[in-house]
């Protein structure tokens, strides 16, 4: 858990500090408080770094799947500690493939997400003007 969570600080903390100057300026003059500067202005602008975070954070997670079958989990990655340890190419292929689908198919649904997500608040905004 510690070491997956430092991708998404890390993204989050880059997407806040690069939003551009006017766009704060802009929330400033018309009166934001600096929460509401934070999760009305700066959050839906470094929006794409924090979910390039979360991505981050999947991917570190299932990489450390291999290294916890080293302590004694039960799960995929026991597969390819099994697979490495009798020299089953097969088993070993098989299970990498299996936890790279798995990051895949994260990676699709993370993205379908947000572009859907996108998309709603880019016609809401539209509405709105």
């Amino acid at each position: 858990m510690l070491y997956a969570i430092v991708p998404p600080i890390r993204y989050t903390e880059h997407g806040i500090r690069s939003v551009r100057v006017d766009c704060i300026e802009a929330g400033r003059q018309c009166g934001c408080t600096p929460a509401q500067l934070l999760f009305q202005v700066k959050l839906p602008l470094a929006m794409p770094n924090v979910m390039l975070g979360l991505n981050q954070t999947i991917m570190a997670a299932l990489s450390m799947v291999v290294v916890a079958a080293l302590v004694g989990t039960k799960d995929l990655g026991q597969q390819v500690y099994i697979a490495l340890g009798n020299a089953s190419a097969g088993l070993g292929l098989t299970s990498g493939l299996a936890i790279a689908l798995v990051a895949m198919v994260a990676d699709r649904i993370i993205r379908g997400w947000y572009e859907r997500h996108q998309s709603y608040r880019e016609g809401h905004q539209l509405l709105e003007c």
